[in-house]
C-alpha cells in the first residue's frame, strides 16, 4: 500500500510539472500573433487539466481514502467474527505454545475453563509437533475424539492456530465394527482317542458332561456360538470384544481343563487356535487352523494366536502326552524311505522338490544343531549307519572343535572302518542336486551346523522332538516333529526299528543313539515313556553296552571342579536357581549344563538356570522338572528349547543378563 501510495503522489507531482509547463508553453504561445488563438485554446486546456488534478487531489482522493478505510475495517470486523465463529475449535498459540486467543467452540466442546495463558500440551494429550504434519494427530479430550491439525499463521511473531475436527461418532463407529469382528476358534482335546481308549464308559460319560460343561463356561457372559464338529474337535465364533476379554484371562479354560481327572491318574488338555485378524471367517478359519497346529506341534495344552503378524502362546504347562502312538512315526517311516528309494514301497509319491520323478538321491548328509550333544550327534550317527545301506553317500556334517559330544565322535572314529563325520565346507563342497540333506534334533535355521547348507539345499527333511517353533526351517519336503518323544535319537531308533530287514546298525551305531536317549531323559528319569524304553529295548538287542556308553558321559577333573564352582554360586529365586558360570573355563558349556542339571536335585527347586558370558552374548542354560515350563521362559528371552530343556542366547552382560532372567520368572509364575 505504501509503495502504491508514493507512486500515486510522484504521479500527480508528475502531471502537475506538466501542466504548468504546458499552460506557460501556452501563454508564450499566445504571445505571438500567429499563434495567439492556438495558445488561447491550449491555455484553456491546461486550466481544465490543473482543476481536474486539484479536484482528483482534494475530493476524489479523500473519498477513495476513505472507502478502502472503511472497507479494512469491515474484513477485520469479518475475520475477527469468523475466526469467532469458526466451525471447529480452534486456538491461537504464541511461539511458546502458549494460548492467546481461542474461539467459543473450544470453550464450549474442548476445554470450558479459562486457558489464557495456559501451555496447550498442559490441558491437553497433545504431540504439536504431529499436529502440524499433514495429516495431524489424534487426541482425545473428555470422552471425545479429534484430529487436531496446526498451521503457522504468522511468521514473524510465531504465531499458529491450532484446530480440532470431531471425529467422536467416525471413531466409535469403527471401534464398534472392530468391537464386532467375529473371530474363528478351534478347541481340541488332545490325545483324546488314547484317553479314552483306557477308561470305563461310566467314566467316558463323565469326561464328555464336564467337557460340555467346560464349553458352557467358556461360552458363558459371550454371545458366540459353538459347534462341535467331533468327540474331540470344537468350532467357536467369537466376536473381538469377549475374545479379548479371554485374551485377558490367559485362556483360563486351559487351567479348567486340566482340573478334568480321569481315572484319577490323568487329565484333559486343549490345544486351542484362534484366528483373529482374518478380513472374513474363511481368513480366519485358516489362521486358527495355523495357530492350533503350532500348538499341537508345542505339545498341546495351550493356546495360539497371531497378533500384528506375530504369534502369541499361553499355557503349555503340561508335559506332552508320551508318543506311544507309532501311526505317526510309521508313515513317516515309510515316505523317508520312499524319498531315498524310490518303489521302496507301493507309493506312487514324488517327493523331490526339483520335481525329477521316480529318482532317489544317490548321496544323504546328516547334520543336528551347532555345538552338538550326544543326542543331536548320536542321533544323526545312528540315522548315518542305517542309510549306509541305502544309498551311495552318507555322511554326518559335524565341526568337531565346537561340539559336546567328542566323546562319542573320536569313540565312533576309532572303530569304524569308514569315516562318518566331515565338516561343513566339506559337507557344502558334496552339495548337489542328487544330495538329501536331514536336520536332526532341531528345526531352527538358526541353530543347525551350517545354515549356508540349508540356504543351498533344495531337498530337506527335519527329525526332531523339541516344540514346534513359529519360524522353523522352510520349505521341507518331509517332517517327523514329535514333542512327545524324550530325543531325538529316540524316533531316530524308531525310524530304523520300523524299517526292519530293509536296513540295520551295528553296535557302536546303537551306542550312540542310546547315548542321546539317555542324556536327554537323565537316565531314564526326565520325559521317559512306554516308547523309550522299547527303543532302548531294540539298541540293547542290536548290541549296545552300557557301559560304553556311559564311559560316554565322562568327565575330566577340570570340569568336575567348574561345575561344582557353578553349583556353589547358585542363589534361589521364586523356586528357580540361578548360578553363573566362567566363560573362560573351555568345557564351560558342558559344566554349564550338568550343572542345570544337578541343581534340579536341590529342595524347593523347580527350575535352573546357568548364565555365562562368551564374547559378547550371554548364554542360558535352563533345565525343569516339568512344573516350570523353561522353553516360555527362555523363548522370552528369545532363546527356545522345550518344556524342562531349554536356552538362550543374549546380546548384554551377566548383570542385565541376570536382571532380564527375573524379570521373566516374574512374569511367568505371575501368568501361571
Amino acid at each position: 500500500m505504501k509503495k502504491n501510495k508514493s507512486f500515486l503522489m510522484l504521479l500527480s507531482a508528475t502531471m502537475g510539472v506538466i501542466s504548468l509547463t504546458s499552460l506557460i508553453g501556452a501563454f508564450m504561445l499566445r504571445s505571438t500573433e500567429e499563434k495567439k488563438g492556438a495558445g488561447s485554446v491550449l491555455i484553456l486546456i491546461c486550466v481544465v487539466s490543473i482543476l481536474l488534478l486539484l479536484l482528483e487531489a482534494f475530493i476524489f482522493r479523500n473519498q477513495t481514502a476513505k472507502y478502502t478505510t472503511k472497507l479494512a475495517s469491515q474484513l477485520i470486523r469479518t475475520q475477527r467474527d469468523s475466526m469467532l465463529h469458526f466451525p471447529a475449535p480452534c486456538v491461537i498459540l504464541d511461539s511458546d505454545e502458549t494460548i492467546m486467543w481461542y474461539n467459543r467452540l473450544f470453550e464450549k466442546q474442548v476445554y470450558s475453563e479459562d486457558s489464557y495463558g495456559d501451555h496447550l500440551e498442559n490441558i491437553m494429550n497433545i504431540d504439536l509437533e504431529r499436529a502440524f504434519e499433514e495429516d495431524g494427530c489424534q487426541i482425545c479430550v473428555n470422552k471425545r475424539y479429534y484430529i487436531a491439525k496446526a498451521v503457522r499463521t504468522d511468521l514473524k511473531n510465531g504465531l499458529s492456530m491450532v484446530y480440532f475436527k470431531d471425529i467422536t461418532d467416525y471413531t466409535e463407529l469403527r471401534y464398534d465394527a472392530y468391537q464386532s469382528h467375529n473371530s474363528v476358534i478351534i478347541i481340541v482335546i488332545d490325545n483324546y482317542d488314547a484317553m479314552m481308549s483306557d477308561i470305563r464308559d461310566t467314566e467316558k460319560a463323565h469326561v464328555a458332561v464336564e467337557i460340555e460343561k467346560l464349553m458352557e463356561s467358556f461360552l458363558e457372559g459371550t454371545n458366540a456360538i459353538a459347534k462341535k464338529i467331533s468327540d474331540d474337535r470344537f468350532y467357536v465364533f467369537m466376536e473381538e470384544r469377549y475374545l479379548s476379554r479371554k485374551i485377558e484371562n490367559r485362556f483360563r479354560i486351559l487351567e479348567e481343563a486340566r482340573q478334568i481327572r480321569i481315572g484319577g491318574k490323568s487329565n484333559v488338555t486343549l490345544s486351542i487356535g484362534v484366528g483373529r485378524e482374518g478380513k472374513g471367517l474363511d481368513e480366519c478359519e485358516k489362521l486358527a487352523k495355523q495357530a492350533l497346529e503350532l500348538c499341537q506341534g508345542r505339545g498341546g495344552d495351550q493356546a495360539a494366536y497371531r497378533d500384528n503378524g506375530e504369534f502369541r502362546f499361553f499355557g503349555g504347562v503340561s508335559t506332552g502326552a508320551d508318543n506311544n502312538n507309532r501311526v505317526k512315526i510309521r508313515v513317516f517311516a515309510e515316505t523317508l524311505l520312499e524319498i531315498i528309494r524310490p518303489g521302496s514301497i507301493e507309493s506312487i509319491g514324488n517327493y523331490r522338490a526339483d520335481g525329477d520323478a521316480g529318482q532317489g538321491f544317490r548321496r544323504v548328509l546328516i547334520m543336528g544343531h551347532r555345538f552338538g550333544d550326544l543326542d543331536s550327534v548320536g542321533s544323526a550317527t545312528g540315522l548315518c549307519c542305517a542309510l549306509r545301506k541305502l544309498v551311495s553317500e552318507c555322511y554326518v556334517v559335524v565341526d568337531k572343535e565346537k561340539n559336546l559330544a567328542r566323546s562319542l565322535i573320536d569313540y565312533i572314529d576309532d572303530n569304524e572302518d569308514l569315516p562318518y563325520y566331515i565338516t561343513p565346507q566339506q559337507g557344502l563342497d558334496r552339495l548337489d542336486s542328487d544330495t538329501l540333506v536331514i536336520v536332526v534334533d532341531t528345526h531352527n535355521p538358526e541353530l543347525v551346523e551350517s545354515r549356508e547348507m540349508i540356504e543351498r539345499a533344495k531337498n530337506i527333511v527335519v527329525i526332531d522332538h523339541h516344540r514346534r517353533m513359529v519360524n522353523g526351517i522352510e520349505p521341507l519336503i518331509a517332517q517327523c516333529l514329535e514333542p512327545g518323544a524324550s530325543s531325538a535319537a529316540e524316533l531316530v531308533t524308531e525310524i530304523i526299528e520300523l524299517w526292519g530287514d530293509r536296513t540295520t546298525i551295528n553296535a557302536y551305531a546303537a551306542e550312540a543313539l542310546l547315548s542321546g536317549i539317555m542324556l536327554d531323559t537323565k537316565y531314564f528319569v526326565m520325559k521317559t515313556g512306554v516308547t523309550t524304553f522299547e527303543t532302548a529295548a531294540f539298541l540293547k538287542k542290536m548290541g549296545a553296552d552300557t557301559i560304553a556308553v556311559k564311559q560316554m558321559f565322562a568327565n575330566s577333573i577340570e570340569t568336575y571342579h567348574e561345575k561344582s564352582k557353578v553349583i556353589n554360586s547358585a542363589e534361589i529365586y521364586r523356586g528357580c536357581a540361578i548360578a553363573r558360570a566362567d566363560g573362560s573355563f573351555a568345557n564351560v558349556r558342558v559344566a554349564a549344563s550338568q550343572a542345570a542339571d544337578e541343581m534340579l536335585g536341590i529342595t524347593g527347586v523347580f527350575a535352573s538356570f546357568v548364565m555365562y558370558k562368551q564374547g559378547d552374548f550371554v548364554n542360558i542354560s535352563a533345565r525343569s522338572m516339568g512344573k516350570f515350563n523353561v522353553q516360555v521362559i527362555m523363548e522370552a528371552l528369545g532363546g527356545g528349547g522345550h518344556l524342562t530343556m531349554a536356552a538362550a542366547q543374549l546380546k548384554t552382560d551377566i548383570e542385565s543378563a541376570d536382571r532380564q532372567l527375573r524379570e521373566v520368572i516374574d512374569d511367568f509364575i505371575k501368568n501361571m
